[in-house]
């Protein structure tokens, strides 16, 4: 776990490179997919819109952002399967498209027990909206750890 004040790392006095940023995983299903009818105010252009500002806001916490885009199908686990392979995480994402949508229960369950297997030291983070990305990742890192 990563605590807030940590969150970004510039180099040292002596101009060492800081080791590698923490890596984030964010979870989502494809916007072209989501029922927005669930998702009052949002859209997929909205969703895919809020990508950059996403990412720079990690990035200026220093934070490396890496994305798993799931169907809504029999390939959903094998992708984030695939995604939680590439290495560790520090904290995995798991967007609104994936828990609020009540047909999507059967995968919300599927990937936190994906999330939970493949990566048990990261931190698991549930966002409302693109908007507080960011807010839930600070809240993630910064929870207590057993």
């Amino acid at each position: 776990m990563v605590p807030n004040d940590a969150l970004a790392s510039p180099a040292d006095e002596t101009g060492a490179t800081p080791a590698a940023a923490p890596r984030v995983l964010l979870v989502g299903v494809d916007p072209a997919l989501v029922d927005f009818r669930t998702l009052p105010g949002l859209t997929a252009a909205g969703v895919r819109g809020a990508r950059s500002e996403i990412d720079a806001e990690l990035s200026a916490l220093g934070l490396t952002v890496e994305r798993c885009v799931l169907d809504l199908g029999a390939t959903a686990e094998a992708t984030l399967r695939r995604a939680l392979g590439n290495g560790d995480f520090a904290c995995v994402v798991i967007g609104a498209g994936v828990r609020v949508v009540p047909e999507n229960l059967p995968l919300f369950e599927r990937v936190v027990n994906t999330v939970h297997r493949l990566a048990p030291d990261a931190a698991i983070a549930f966002n409302t909206d693109p908007a507080d990305t960011a807010d839930a990742v600070r809240r993630a890192l910064a929870a207590p750890r057993p």
